[in-house]
């Protein structure tokens, strides 16, 4: 017997694990952080002036719910419910698609705990 599984319910299921995720015990370099987002720049814009470009820009990123701002986000994004915070964001760099299934996010993800705090203390600066 085959069970259908409902679209949301693999992204609340993704959405859960990734809050539930242990935050990582490796603390960011903010400077660091600047290095490893010349990756992310192609796409996002971060800063005083920073807008949308091919993503959305990441200022006030923490404690936003994803696909919330001005963006032509994926319906995935829009319907997600995560809500951006270290553990959220550190499982997103990990994998986009697992936390949130059917994202236009490319990335491949990060494997480098300390790459990933790295990014996160550079992107708090622009809180």
């Amino acid at each position: 017997m085959l069970l259908a599984i409902h679209p949301t319910a693999h992204a609340n299921a993704a959405a859960k694990a990734a809050a539930s995720a242990p935050a990582s015990t490796v603390v960011g370099d903010p400077k660091a952080g600047a290095a490893a987002f010349r990756v992310c720049a192609s796409c996002h814009q971060v800063g005083p002036g920073a807008r949308n470009a091919f993503g959305p820009h990441l200022n006030g990123l923490f404690g936003r719910r994803a696909g919330a701002m001005q963006y032509a986000y994926s319906a995935a994004m829009k319907k997600s419910p995560v809500i951006w915070n270290d553990k959220t964001l550190a499982a997103f760099l990990r994998d986009p698609d697992d936390v949130v299934p059917g994202t236009k996010m490319r990335l491949w993800g990060f494997s480098d705990e300390r790459k990933i705090a790295n990014l996160l203390a550079y992107l708090r600066q622009y809180q």
